[in-house]
C-alpha cells in the first residue's frame, strides 16, 4: 500500500514539474501570439479597424463577426497618449493589454 502511495505521489510531483515548466516556457516559444499578429498590420499610436473574420481567415481566434474590432498599439515611453474613436450607440468596450514577455512578468508573476 505504501509503495502505491509513493508511486502516486511521484506521478503527481512529476506532473506538477512538467506543468510548471510548460507554463513558464510557452510565452517565450509562442511567436504568433495576438500582439505579434497585430504588430504586422497596425502602426504604433494610431487606431485601425481590424478586418472582419471570415470562415477561411480571421486575424485572431474566436473573433465574433457581429462586432467591429479596432486596435491601437500604443507607446508610452515619451509620455501619455490621447486618442479618440467613434463610439456606437449599441455597444462600446475598451480593453488594455500588455504583451506577455519575460520583461513584463514581474517577480510575483504579474506586471
Amino acid at each position: 500500500m505504501i509503495r502505491l502511495a509513493l508511486w502516486v505521489l511521484g506521478a503527481f510531483l512529476l506532473g506538477g514539474i512538467v506543468h510548471l515548466a510548460t507554463v513558464l516556457v510557452l510565452p517565450r516559444m509562442a511567436t504568433q501570439d495576438a500582439y505579434a499578429r497585430v504588430s504586422a498590420i497596425a502602426p504604433v499610436n494610431s487606431v485601425i479597424p481590424l478586418p472582419g473574420p471570415t470562415p477561411e481567415k480571421a486575424l485572431m481566434p474566436f473573433m465574433d463577426p457581429a462586432f467591429q474590432v479596432s486596435v491601437c498599439r500604443y507607446e508610452l515611453s515619451r509620455g501619455p497618449l490621447k486618442f479618440s474613436v467613434p463610439i456606437s450607440q449599441a455597444y462600446t468596450s475598451v480593453s488594455f493589454y500588455t504583451p506577455i514577455t519575460p520583461s513584463t512578468i514581474g517577480p510575483r508573476g504579474g506586471a
